[in-house]
């Protein structure tokens, strides 16, 4: 028997979705990065019941790879906070972009550079991923072009291969602080340079995720819901940080998990288990079997 799930109110599992909208880390997927049989089974019986699944996530379409072999019907991913919409049955093909303009970019830079002194930055693309020589060595790409930030954002720049990057959208703008608090790094962000990005977080450390003006993992889901002609009504969604609470705020039914941020678990109505215990798995199975 698998292991007790927090069970949420019967109001919030009155019928059967159309849609559910899921977050990967700290959610989805164990803190390992594996997916359990218990979600991979769940996830299965919701797309053969009619339900879509869709994976939103911070993460880049090169790091689908964990749920790439989990995916049925659509095959289509929200990533990079909603810059990017992925077909994960074509190769992780990006097959739409909503892209933070390098001008917004660089404003973004310059505030954060007076704001928060010690910074670091770096840039996704969607040819790539690219940074400053100081920034942490985390999940590094060996092709990137490591440069100032600056020049990662100049019209003139190229990568490895000489492409230029005017050719490349930027998808996000990362900034890393060693010594801030995250939250307090957020906050102070916000202020300084929120009126040219959206700028959230879904990192443990003062990791700051940037986007366009009015890009987020609900406006980008929003979107592909009315392509579907799905409402936010007929939408579960479940997270646990920062960048998931638009989202969570535009789904008609949410989920925080156990484990999730303050904020998030303040925000929603709803809870389940852990993502160590497959709260969005016992969600899935309570839904299929108490919908209509």
């Amino acid at each position: 028997m698998h292991p007790a799930a927090h069970r949420a109110p019967a109001d919030a599992l009155r019928s059967r979705p159309r849609l559910i909208a899921t977050d990967l880390d700290g959610t989805l997927l164990h803190d390992d990065k594996s997916v359990s049989d218990r979600t991979v089974e769940a996830l299965a019986a919701a797309e053969q019941a009619g339900v879509e699944v869709f994976f939103v996530t911070g993460r880049p379409a090169r790091w689908m790879g964990v749920v790439s072999d989990h995916v049925h019907g659509h095959g289509l991913a929200i990533c990079a906070n909603g810059a990017a919409v992925v077909d994960l049955h074509r190769g992780r093909r990006i097959v739409q972009v909503r892209e933070l303009a390098e001008h917004d970019a660089r404003r973004v830079v310059h505030a954060l550079r007076e704001a928060a002194p010690g910074v670091t930055f770096a840039v996704e693309r969607t040819g790539g991923f690219h940074y400053e020589p100081s920034y942490p060595p985390v999940h590094l790409d060996p092709s990137a072009v490591v440069a100032p930030v600056e020049k990662l954002l100049a019209e003139a720049g190229t990568d490895g291969t000489g492409k230029p990057f005017t050719s490349q959208p930027v998808l996000k703008l990362l900034a890393q602080h060693p010594r801030l608090d995250p939250d307090a790094f957020l906050t102070l962000a916000r202020l300084s340079a929120g009126r040219y990005a959206e700028i959230t977080r879904s990192s443990p450390t003062a990791l700051l995720e940037i986007s366009g003006l009015g890009v987020s993992k609900a406006s980008t889901l929003a979107l592909c819901c009315a392509q579907r002609g799905i409402s936010a009504d007929e939408v579960v969604a479940f997270g646990d940080m920062p960048n998931d609470l638009e989202m969570l705020g535009w789904a008609g039914t949410s989920y925080a998990m156990a484990n999730a941020h303050p904020d998030v678990l303040a925000a929603t109505t709803h809870r389940t288990a852990s993502n160590q215990d497959d709260g969005v798995a016992a969600v899935i199975e309570r839904l299929l079997a108490d919908g209509h």
